[in-house]
Order: structure tokens, then C-alpha cells, then sequence
């Protein structure tokens, strides 16, 4: 059973940065493609970033690319997402997601492992 608990948000003013973290345990994190996603009040959960077990590629909304960037350190089982450039269309509370499978990685409906997620708020 792989657990994954998201750190790092908080409130920041439009044009900050935040860096959130989730940590893996439970399972061999290396083999496992990542995911951030984010739900704002009364919206849909939305894809925002992605990465390949390797680390080697990774994917973008269109929302967030050239702002927004996830990386991972597989010796730390820790996924990262850095985020720049924030703007308050930006609040929402954010969750990463693991999975076997390579397939879909922007669709939430890929990943078989959720985090509780972790706010992010910015104020304008």
C-alpha cells in the first residue's frame, strides 16, 4: 500500500513561488509515474504536472507550463513541484498521485494512490 502526504503550501501573494513536496512510502517509488493535480471549490480535480518513474519526461498543463515545474528524487521518494509565477486562478488545494501504469498520466483516473493534498492560496 503506497502513502503519499503533500507539504509545502500555504498563502503567497500573486507573482511569489512555492515549492510542495510529497513524500512516498510503501512501495518501490522509482517504479511508480507521479502526478500533481489540483481542485479548486465547487470545480473538477484538474491535471497540472506529471513525470515518468525515470524522471526523464514530464508533462504540463497548459495553465501552469513555463510557471510551473515537477521533478523527483527517487533516493528520497519525494516528488516536487515547484511553482512560480503564481496567480490566484492558481488557489486550489493540490494532491499527488502515484501509479504503475504509463499510460493517460493527465487523467486522474491513471493513478491508483492519492495524498490528502495541501492548499494553496494566493491572494491578489
Amino acid at each position: 500500500q503506497v502513502q503519499l502526504v503533500e507539504s509545502g503550501g500555504g498563502l503567497v501573494q500573486a507573482g511569489g513561488s512555492l515549492r510542495l513536496s510529497c513524500a512516498a512510502s510503501g512501495g518501490t517509488f522509482s517504479s511508480y509515474a507521479m502526478g500533481w493535480f489540483r481542485q479548486a471549490p465547487g470545480k473538477e480535480r484538474e491535471f497540472v504536472a506529471a513525470i515518468r518513474s525515470s524522471g526523464g519526461i514530464t508533462y504540463y498543463a497548459d495553465s501552469v507550463k513555463g510557471r510551473f515545474t515537477i521533478s523527483r528524487d527517487n533516493a528520497k521518494n519525494t516528488v516536487y513541484l515547484q511553482m512560480n509565477s503564481l496567480k490566484p486562478e492558481d488557489t486550489a488545494r493540490y494532491f499527488c498521485a502515484s501509479t504503475r501504469g504509463g499510460v493517460g498520466l493527465r487523467s486522474p483516473n491513471a493513478y491508483a494512490y492519492w495524498g490528502q493534498g495541501t492548499q494553496v492560496t494566493v491572494s491578489s
